[in-house]
């Protein structure tokens, strides 16, 4: 075992460039981060310390202080489940479901018999809006408001007085079990409980709650927990992977929290993984099309940087990675089909530098699976013993 502890840290949707296939997926020309450092003038002097902005352009860079390179999606779809699967060693050729223009009448007509409650909405919505529009007809008559990101997903909202979170959670349970169907296949439901009075609604960050379809193979997340090494996941991680494989869920509805909750994490003493994911970039910039905010996060997670680097131990690693891309520059809502960043930091490093590219994100996983000898992915190749 070469460390001891390894953080995975997934920044969500910080995609470094278009694939070789975005075309397949009209994103041709999409590139998160160097659109954003076109569009902002960036302050990341840590970020860049470690190679970051090197992924641009894969240059050679001399004294860097991490392992740098891409690596290339090769998963069926673009969104959260398919890239976060792919790099823990799971492949998946069938791409969820989107429903940008809304919900087909025999979903909407299942949900309204499994909870027995009419639906308003029907929508795709990337903020609160419809909350604000729908949320005082949805107390005056006990619906359901029924919406969609850009993403494979169902979101059930419902004010809190008129229906109890409890409740709203399992009305999300039967929808699950619903959505289930192979010509549906929705990645995941999710429960977007809300306070308020009209105007001033505010959806309730504790009460939301994502059931999202089980794995459809084992990944290294099983095999590490099968091993008994602690596999801990901060953030929405255990909503994505349905607590799969994962033996400790911490909670974090936020950059800023879940920061916080992996400095607590690596003041404690484990063997095995903690991954952690930085939901903002994607939920709150990427998806709103907002370029400056997407920036503002780039720069407070580079004041982060040194917190996180200093606390690490010798024979620790982080990774720094994504799942997709999410380009604020470019047309819709949708995610964006991207390369993404991987940065390979460890304290007992002697000479990092740039790295070949990574051929699928599951060579991250083949990585950790091999520094605990576990049971290797079906997909993904170890550079383990490049790293020196």
């Amino acid at each position: 075992m070469k460390f001891k502890r390894i953080f995975l840290m997934v920044l969500d949707s910080v995609g470094v460039g278009e694939t070789t296939d975005a075309g397949n997926f009209g994103d041709v020309g999409a590139n998160t981060l160097g659109h954003v450092i076109d569009k902002c003038d960036l302050f990341i002097p840590n970020l860049k310390k470690i190679g970051f902005l090197d992924t641009l352009t894969l240059s050679d860079k001399e004294d860097v202080e991490a392992y740098y390179t891409i690596a290339k999606p090769i998963n069926a779809g673009k969104d959260t489940l398919n890239g976060h699967y792919e790099m823990v060693g799971i492949k998946n050729d069938i791409p969820f479901r989107t429903f940008n223009q809304g919900f087909t009448y025999d979903v909407l007509a299942g949900i309204e018999e499994v909870t027995g409650r009419s639906v308003i909405g029907n929508k795709c919505c990337n903020d609160d809006s419809i909350i604000q529009e729908l949320g005082e007809r949805q107390y005056n008559y006990g619906s359901l408001i029924i919406y969609t990101s850009a993403d494979s997903d169902l979101q059930v909202a419902a004010h809190e007085d008129c229906i109890p979170i409890g409740t709203l959670h399992e009305y999300c349970e039967r929808i699950r079990a619903l959505t289930l169907k192979e010509d549906w296949r929705i990645a995941r439901i999710i429960a977007r409980p809300f306070s308020g009075t009209p105007g001033k609604y505010k959806l309730i960050a504790n009460g939301r709650k994502d059931y999202a379809i089980k794995p459809p193979k084992r990944s290294v997340l099983d095999a590490l927990h099968e091993s008994n090494y602690n596999v801990i996941g901060i953030g929405k991680i255990n909503d994505v992977f349905d607590g799969q494989g994962i033996n400790k869920m911490i909670k974090a509805s936020n950059n800023t929290e879940a920061i916080n909750k992996l400095t607590d994490i690596i003041d404690k003493s484990f063997t095995g993984l903690c991954m952690v994911n930085l939901c903002d970039f994607d939920s709150l910039y990427g998806h709103l099309r907002d370029v400056e905010g997407y920036g503002r996060a780039i720069e407070e997670l580079d004041v982060d940087i040194p917190i996180i680097i200093n606390k690490l131990e010798l024979d620790d690693l982080l990774i720094i990675t994504a799942d997709h891309g999410n380009d604020p520059t470019f047309p819709g809502n949708d995610h964006t089909r991207e390369n993404v960043p991987v940065i390979l930091y460890s304290r007992n490093f002697k000479n990092p530098k740039r790295l070949e590219v990574f051929d699928t994100l599951a060579n991250i996983g083949a990585l950790i699976a091999d520094n605990f000898d576990v049971e290797m992915p079906e997909i993904g190749e170890s550079i383990l013993d490049s790293l020196d």
